[in-house]
């Protein structure tokens, strides 16, 4: 497991707030860091799968203002094989499978309600083992998945840091 230290939290977190800012820019931010020691950083959290640099497409932007939640009962044999097939479609966001009430959760895009409505009943619906859908119109996110902040307390705290008893 990634050991994190508040210096990586920080440069995660910069990273969050602009995925463009350059090394240069997070060193002085952050201060008592060179450049050089920050992009080391940013490079080992890359390749040890920690964090991921990309764009984040705004579906409104596309004429995608509408957001829906979909909850799914499917058949226990058939819930991956449901979940791989709704992954494949273009306006569903977020496909996860859980242990509980419902087995899959997914979040959708799209232009109007009539094409969620369209997209439960005529798609999701008709998928084989599906067997209940709950969807609820999201008009408001104040939070979005790539808006996580990696918390503090996630940090072990060095023999350094530890106050003195």
């Amino acid at each position: 497991m990634y050991e994190f230290d508040k210096i990586d939290i920080k440069i995660v977190n910069f990273l969050l707030e602009d995925g463009r800012m350059s090394a240069s820019e997070i060193a002085r931010r952050i201060g008592d860091i060179s450049e050089r020691a920050v992009r080391y950083r940013i490079d080992r959290m890359v390749e040890e799968g920690v964090i991921q640099i990309s764009a984040v497409v705004n579906p409104e932007a596309f004429g995608l203002t509408i957001n829906a939640d979909a909850w799914l009962e499917v058949e226990s044999d058939q819930i991956l094989e449901v979940a791989k097939k709704l992954a494949t479609f273009d306006n569903v966001r977020y496909v996860a499978c859980g242990i509980g009430e419902n087995d899959i959760s997914i979040q959708l895009v799209a232009k109007d309600t009539a094409e969620i409505y369209h997209f439960i009943t005529e798609v999701v619906r008709k998928i084989p083992g599906v067997r209940k859908t709950t969807t609820s119109i999201v008009p408001i996110i104040l939070k979005d998945v790539y808006q996580w902040r990696v918390p503090e307390r996630a940090v072990k705290s060095s023999p350094l840091e530890e106050p003195l008893k």
